[in-house]
């Protein structure tokens, strides 16, 4: 991984290593940790919430891992500016009866000067899998070993 800060403006290395940090912390599931990654003051679109400020986000994903439980993510760079990024992900949980599903997502992200995101758009959609269907095997929470699934080119 780089040893570049991860600040705009962003090149084809730090905008990869951005986006792979963003993948590790969520996939530590700790809201805590999480919501420093984003200002004080970051506005939120995530399917059809709008979240304003690190606590509303820190409930929401308190929240989010609560419901979607063995939650394992994946994300990739799809495209990036001076002091943007644009991630397609996908990420697989169960729910309290044990029903499988899996999130396909893009999101659209906006950065501070100090390399805190200040804006974040999400679209997602779930499908219905079953166990035999899950793709992220790897033991979570934790981040995805490095020789482990990349986002495949379709379903």
């Amino acid at each position: 991984m780089t040893t570049a800060k991860l600040i705009p403006p962003f090149t084809s290395e730090t905008a990869r290593a951005k986006v792979r940090a963003a993948e590790d912390a969520w996939n530590s599931r700790d809201a805590d940790r999480v919501v420093l990654a984003y200002t004080e003051d970051c506005v939120w679109r995530n399917r059809s919430q709008f979240l304003n400020g690190r606590e509303e986000i820190r409930a929401f994903l308190r929240g989010k891992w609560e419901r979607e439980r063995d939650y394992r993510l994946v994300k990739s760079l799809w495209a990036f500016g001076e002091d943007r990024i644009a991630v397609r992900f996908q990420y697989e949980f169960h729910d309290e009866a044990g029903n499988w599903h899996r999130a396909y997502g893009n999101e659209l992200w906006e950065f501070a000067a100090d390399g805190r995101m200040a804006r974040r758009e999400a679209s997602i959609n779930d499908v219905d899998i079953r166990a035999d269907e899950r793709r992220f095997l790897w033991s979570a929470p934790g981040p995805r070993p490095a020789d482990g699934p990349d986002i495949p080119d379709v379903r």
